[in-house]
């Protein structure tokens, strides 16, 4: 093995020096603002060189694999952390500093995050394990970040309890697929594992532990609590970065590892997708906290997202990731405006939003383009991204799916309306008045704005990806 093998593990490398140097600055470091500033600007020194070519191969006997749409989804990951980053800025600096919990916050998101790297690369199921806690306990920590809340602390005992659960569960599955192949190694599992009791009870064991990080039902009961409890900018981060992972990694292990349960998985899917349409949409419905809102909203997309499972080859492959890509760009563009609005005034409900745009009517306009993707309405990214995942279901026949979905796309486009009618129609005494965000806030707003664009009118970008989806 030669230093060309390991810059196939260039994300991990980096990211790990780079928690490692913010590690060393924050022990020498007199003035913790330093820091701070430090590791944004190393983490966009990262970002670039994430998009300059890489090599696609496998390293540890294939424990460890990279390929072109993996890079990609790094990238898109790194944008999007990126994001989270500078729209959190304000609130680090200034809420998490004078406690000097800066540092210990950015620590803990780029492990996570480094965790998902090993966990969307893994060829292995022990790989797998590790990315998969090494993404989860960071996270279960920041979600109580906010130590002087107590329901930022109650969301954390949540969470943690129940990531334990979903990932005992997760490994159970594994140890009952290992007893009947005698491997755990990826390629040597799509070619010795059989449909028998014991490997399809450690399929759906499987399956039920990942579904509980993309929030998929019966395993959504925490979505809600959590997003409200949590700092927003965690929030986001479990919304899109967290989630987008596990939808991944359950896509290659279902399209390549447990390929020989394809069609068990797709009556399954399509149980659960119109479950989670559903529930996810209705509930929403009743939501007046935005957060709330927002992981009701979550739920149903990840239900919207199953309907690319249905078509296991290069067209589902491509529409899953396309819709992930489009999904980041969305939800942060959201979470942005609420983060910004919360930062500010400590308003979260939909009552507050009356009358913002008279008074913010930027932040107005950007939430509206970031509900309108969510709903699905042309031209922006949204409506392309459903479009290509409904396309993807009707290529295999699943036509009643295809119209149910469509029907939880009507009932998502009145509840996203509400909100653009809160602050587009109605009048308000006590409206939110006129601030400025922080100059990092602007910026991460834009990048949202930018992506959700940028990726819905340039088709090209769906093309790269079609190219790329390959195992």
């Amino acid at each position: 093995m030669n230093i060309d093998s390991f810059l196939l593990m260039r994300h991990e490398i980096i990211l790990t020096l780079i928690l490692l140097l913010i590690i060393l600055a924050e022990i020498f470091a007199k003035n913790k603002n330093t820091v701070l500033q430090l590791a944004l600007a190393l983490f966009i020194g990262h970002v670039v060189i994430g998009f300059f070519p890489q090599q696609e191969g496998s390293l540890f006997g294939e424990m460890y694999r990279t390929n072109g749409l993996l890079h990609f989804i790094k990238n898109t990951l790194n944008i999007g952390v990126l994001i989270i980053l500078l729209q959190s800025f304000s609130w680090i600096s200034e809420k998490m500093l004078p406690d000097h919990k800066s540092s210990e916050f950015i620590i803990l998101l780029f492990s996570s995050l480094l965790g998902l790297y090993f966990m969307i690369s893994s060829g292995h199921f022990l790989m797998f394990y590790i990315g998969l806690e090494l993404s989860s306990l960071p996270i279960a920590a920041m979600v109580a970040f906010e130590t002087s809340k107590r329901r930022s602390a109650e969301a954390g005992i949540k969470f943690i309890m129940l990531a334990a659960l979903a990932s005992g569960i997760s490994l159970f599955g594994i140890s009952m697929i290992y007893a009947t192949t005698g491997t755990i190694y990826f390629g040597e599992l799509s070619n010795l594992l059989q449909i028998n009791s014991l490997s399809l009870l450690g399929f759906v064991f499987f399956v039920a532990g990942l579904s509980f990080k993309i929030s998929l039902v019966p395993f959504h009961f925490w979505t809600a609590d959590v997003y409200e409890g949590a700092p927003v900018g965690v929030t986001a981060y479990l919304s899109v970065i967290s989630k987008g992972s596990a939808v991944v990694i359950l896509m290659i292990i279902l399209f390549t590892v447990m390929s020989v349960f394809a069609e068990i998985t797709k009556t399954l899917l399509y149980i659960i997708s119109v479950a989670t349409m559903f529930l996810g949409n209705l509930f929403a419905l009743r939501q007046q906290n935005l957060k709330r809102f927002l992981a009701f909203s979550s739920i149903a997309q990840a239900g919207f997202i199953l309907l690319g499972f249905m078509s296991n080859d290069t067209l589902g492959v491509s529409t899953i990731v396309y819709f992930v890509a489009i999904y980041i760009f969305t939800n942060l563009a959201a979470f942005g405006v609420i983060q910004s609005i919360s930062f500010h005034t400590g308003k979260e409900n939909l009552e507050d939003y009356n009358g913002l745009y008279r008074t913010n009517p930027k932040l107005s306009l950007v939430m509206l383009l970031a509900l309108f993707s969510l709903a699905g309405i042309p031209p922006v990214a949204g409506f392309f991204g459903k479009f290509f995942l409904f396309t993807a279901a009707a290529s295999k026949g699943y036509y009643l799916l295809v119209f149910l979905a469509v029907v939880n796309v009507t009932i998502s486009l009145y509840y996203y309306l509400l909100v653009v009618r809160a602050m587009f129609l109605r009048k308000s005494d006590a409206a939110i008045p006129y601030f400025s965000s922080h100059a990092t806030m602007k910026i991460g707003l834009v990048l949202a704005v930018l992506g959700v664009l940028i990726i819905g009118l340039l088709s090209p970008i769906y093309e790269y990806i079609y190219q790329l989806s390959t195992f």
